[in-house]
């Protein structure tokens, strides 16, 4: 099976590619290496917000990063043109706006995580960091950014 073919067993509908809030592009290649920008967790097309551990459950934060890794396939299909170049996710940095107590952005992440293995399968096998902070864009309540090592094309 292809990753599309994944994403429509999963009922998963790539949206089109978002432009930036900012000065920064969505994506940079170099070689054959890709930096996907920080992507924020939306519902409903509108900023995801809140803190964990201060209104937002662990449960909800894992369905945000999840959310965010369709939008992180999203760009990745736009900077690849085909999914099944990514021979590899290479890293994923997944932050998670906190309350000073919370301990579980490891769980969090792994809404990214899980969602990308389900799609890419061994490719999907990364290196990762979830760490809590303060503050993040609007007030989400997660921001993911990424790194992908892909076939040439």
């Amino acid at each position: 099976m292809t990753a599309y073919d994944k994403l429509a067993a999963l009922s998963i509908r790539l949206p089109d590619l978002a432009e930036p809030a900012a000065a920064f592009v969505p994506f940079v290649q170099t070689g054959n290496l890709v930096f996907l920008s920080g992507h924020i967790a939306l519902r409903d097309g509108r900023p995801w917000t809140g803190r964990l551990g201060d209104g937002v459950t662990t449960d909800e934060g894992k369905r945000a990063a999840h959310a965010v890794a369709i939008d992180l396939l999203a760009t990745l299909h736009a900077a690849t043109g085909d999914l099944d170049r990514i021979r590899r996710i290479v890293k994923l940095l997944v932050l998670v706006h906190s309350a000073p107590t919370f301990a579980e952005q490891h769980l969090v992440a792994n809404g990214a995580s899980e969602l990308l293995g389900a799609v890419l399968g061994a490719a999907a096998s990364h290196a990762r960091s979830a760490i809590g902070v303060a503050q993040l864009p609007f007030g989400v309540c997660v921001e993911i950014e990424l790194i992908a090592e892909i076939a040439p094309g």
